[in-house]
């Protein structure tokens, strides 16, 4: 892999990318019943106009059970694909791919968005019963305990993905990412604090990652050849005795065989107060460790906002990619303006371009 810069294009596989600035699946709490409406078309469209060369929709369940919050998008019917095609397609308009992040809450699921009180949704106000997990302990005191999920409940979760990654592809998503991180369920199947399983999905090493490697087969058998496929992980725990950085390069050693692509390398969600060093770029080191050691493309994310920072993660071979979250809700013209200080070609919409003349 070679060193590039920031506004150096990206290929995988088929896909070209424009540059190497990516949104980050950011939650919205802004759906009914799983299904895309106008606000995503504005807040995915305005990131694509902005010049980011991937733009990802937010985390989205495989089934109604494995949403975050009754608000989340979802992706396990055929209904759900019109209005998501929409979106992707005015995406590809604007020069940008369009992506879609596949996940599976676990025992996260049925709360309320951020800016509501902190306890379970009830069923009465829209939440569900049960929740699944692979171990029966709750994230956090007062939380719902989960339901173990059974082996046949495991395939179940397997099958959605793979039926998702179809739907996605269907709506014309270009690349799909396996949320496999923040304590969500696949990741709850890594992390040897929650699974405490017996079976051949606990235990061991390759127990514990034996979830999140069917979910990968499957997605990519259903996934065509020429279109890249990407998984997140939280690279460390922050805890000791937890899922750390040096089992997540082993568990990419694993994934790349299968067919990933890229990496999206994040951080903690595991369990609460999890002691983490926050900083700009506090993450980085993790898309550079598995760059490096398991020879595959990595995406940086993390509290990253300036655009020297950003183009040095590039231009030192820290990472292939960098994904931003809230400064390119703070800034959807982020990359036209990172251009512009770089002296990159990367022209805003003629319908803006006055905008943005001196």
């Amino acid at each position: 892999m070679t060193h590039a810069n920031l506004f150096t294009p990206l290929q995988l596989r088929d896909v070209r990318l424009r540059n190497r600035i990516g949104v980050s699946p950011m939650c919205q709490y802004s759906s009914a019943d799983g299904f895309a409406n106008d606000w995503h078309l504005v807040h995915l469209g305005s990131r694509a106009v902005g010049g980011a060369a991937l733009v990802m929709a937010e985390a989205t369940a495989v089934v109604p059970e494995g949403r975050i919050s009754p608000q989340d998008l979802g992706i396990w019917k055929n209904d759900h694909v019109e209005m998501l095609g929409r979106i992707f397609r005015f995406i590809e308009e604007q020069g940008s791919v369009p992506a879609i992040q596949l996940a599976h809450a676990g025992r996260k699921a049925s709360t309320p968005p951020p800016w509501e009180d902190g306890e379970a949704v009830s069923e009465a106000d829209g939440g569900w019963r049960p929740i699944f997990a692979p171990t029966a302990e709750a994230f956090d005191i007062g939380d719902i305990v989960p339901q173990e999920i059974d082996r046949a409940g495991i395939q179940r979760v397997v099958e959605a993905f793979a039926d998702a990654a179809e739907r996605s592809l269907e709506a014309g998503a270009q690349m799909v990412e396996i949320h496999a991180a923040h304590g969500y369920l696949l990741h709850e199947f890594l992390s040897p604090l929650i699974n405490k399983r017996s079976d051949e999905y606990g235990g061991t090493f390759e127990n514990r990652t034996r979830a999140l490697r069917e979910v990968v087969e499957a997605v990519r058998r259903v996934w065509p050849e020429r279109l890249p496929l990407a998984v997140r992980i939280s690279a460390t725990d922050w805890v000791e005795g937890g899922w750390d950085a040096e089992e997540s390069v082993q568990l990419v050693h694993q994934l790349k065989p299968l067919g990933v692509d890229l990496v999206d390398c994040s951080s903690g969600g595991a369990v609460p107060r999890a002691k983490i060093a926050l900083g700009p770029g506090y993450q980085v080191p993790f898309a550079e460790r598995i760059r490096r050691e398991a020879d595959v493309a990595t995406a940086a994310v993390g509290l990253i906002t300036e655009v020297a920072k950003a183009n040095e993660i590039i231009t030192s071979g820290r990472a292939d990619m960098v994904f931003l979250a809230r400064e390119l809700l703070r800034e959807p013209y982020w990359p036209i303006k990172a251009a512009a200080e770089l002296g990159a070609d990367l022209k805003p919409p003629v319908q803006y371009a006055r905008a943005f003349t001196r």
